[in-house]
């Protein structure tokens, strides 16, 4: 079992969504964040005064998954949270040592 965590961009949550139900994924957490990567943030003027935005806003996916379906998973985010631009993201794969749903006690891979 692994979980995949993506760092996207906000407005391409429906696209990550839609292409992961798409291939039977259907539980993922989503989390409001903020950071930086190489664009190191950017400028913005507001009433004629120029600021620095240095964390830009992200949404960080997460998503666990049995291990046989870690590549499908990782190529439907990429190709659904893909703009070409700049900050589209990054996307990480940890492992899951254990696993329970609380409301049935189902362990491990029964449990996702």
């Amino acid at each position: 079992m692994k979980i995949v965590m993506a760092i996207i961009k906000p407005f391409k949550l429906e696209e990550v969504r839609d292409a992961l139900t798409g291939i039977g994924v259907h539980g993922l957490t989503v989390t409001e964040v903020k950071g930086y990567g190489r664009q190191k943030g950017h400028t913005e003027i507001y009433r004629g005064a120029e600021y620095a935005v240095s964390f830009l806003p992200k949404l960080k996916i997460e998503v666990a998954v049995p291990t046989d379906q870690v590549a499908k998973v990782v190529e439907a985010i990429s190709v659904a949270a893909k703009t070409g631009q700049i900050g589209d993201g990054k996307i990480f794969v940890f492992q899951i040592d254990h696993a329970v749903r609380i409301r049935t006690g189902e362990t491990d891979a029964d449990a996702l």
